[in-house]
């Protein structure tokens, strides 16, 4: 099947590879399918997550645990049964990342991860219930953690 996308042009992509989001994304709710691309040269830390409906419509997400290697985040119940799940370690995430310039102005919502069951491709978007995360990170700050 081919796909006319927001950063990648035209590409070629199969069933396989298609991501469901029974309940779309947080204000996307009609969005329900997605194929996550991974940006050239960036080691599959920095992601497009691409509609398959609307070929503008692509977030930039991450891998969490580039940024931070501690995160861990913990679903509810109801959302590890929505996805099949017994334990939230079970799961991929990705952050959505809000891209500024300079690019160590860009922020990403640790608070509301993208969760995805590989062997299923069911996702969902979750609010984690505790506070140890927040909405808008700074990547700066992660670099400057780094050291």
């Amino acid at each position: 099947m081919r796909l006319s996308t927001k950063y990648f042009g035209e590409i070629e992509y199969s069933e396989s590879d298609i991501l469901t989001f029974p309940r779309g994304l947080f204000a996307f709710e009609e969005e329900k399918e997605f194929l996550l691309l991974p940006f050239s040269g960036s080691d599959g830390t920095l992601l497009c997550l691409q509609s398959l409906v609307t070929p503008q419509l692509a977030f930039v997400v991450m891998n969490p645990f580039a940024l931070d290697a501690s995160y861990a985040p913990v679903l509810q119940p109801e959302e590890l049964a929505e996805l099949g799940v017994e334990h939230s370690t079970e799961l991929c995430y990705y952050v959505l990342c809000v891209v500024q310039n300079p690019v160590s102005n860009s922020t990403v919502n640790m608070k509301c991860p993208v969760a995805i069951n590989d062997d299923t491709r069911q996702c969902i978007q979750v609010i984690l219930e505790n506070d140890d995360y927040g909405m808008r990170h700074l990547l700066a700050d992660f670099q400057e953690k780094e050291g």
